[in-house]
């Protein structure tokens, strides 16, 4: 959910900081990107950063009962890069790659 919250503001800081916390009881074994502890304004954005993306291929893997390695591969298959090279940023389309895990599992 997105809030008009400054990044100064202590409460917004607080949040961020147990969601942080929360995904390192997730995946210890990687940095917690920073998309996955905040929010856009509309709280609609349909893509995530690839590293967001990866961060949570374990959990992913381990619900949809398939192997990380095969995860990861439909993670960087649906990874788009900057728009002309230089526009952007690389983004994952959730909605795609959601399609993707769904195919692969059949």
């Amino acid at each position: 959910m997105g809030s008009n919250l400054g990044p100064t503001n202590k409460a917004l800081i607080e949040r961020v900081k147990g969601e942080v916390e929360s995904l390192k009881k997730e995946n210890a074994s990687a940095p917690v990107p920073i998309d996955l502890v905040t929010t856009s304004a509309s709280g609609l954005d349909p893509d995530i950063s690839p590293e967001g993306a990866l961060f949570q291929v374990p959990r992913v893997a381990k619900v949809r009962n398939m192997p990380e390695d095969r995860v990861r591969q439909l993670v960087t298959e649906n990874t788009k890069g900057r728009l002309a090279g230089i526009l952007g940023e690389p983004r994952v389309n959730v909605l795609a790659l959601n399609l993707a895990l769904d195919a692969a599992s059949k």
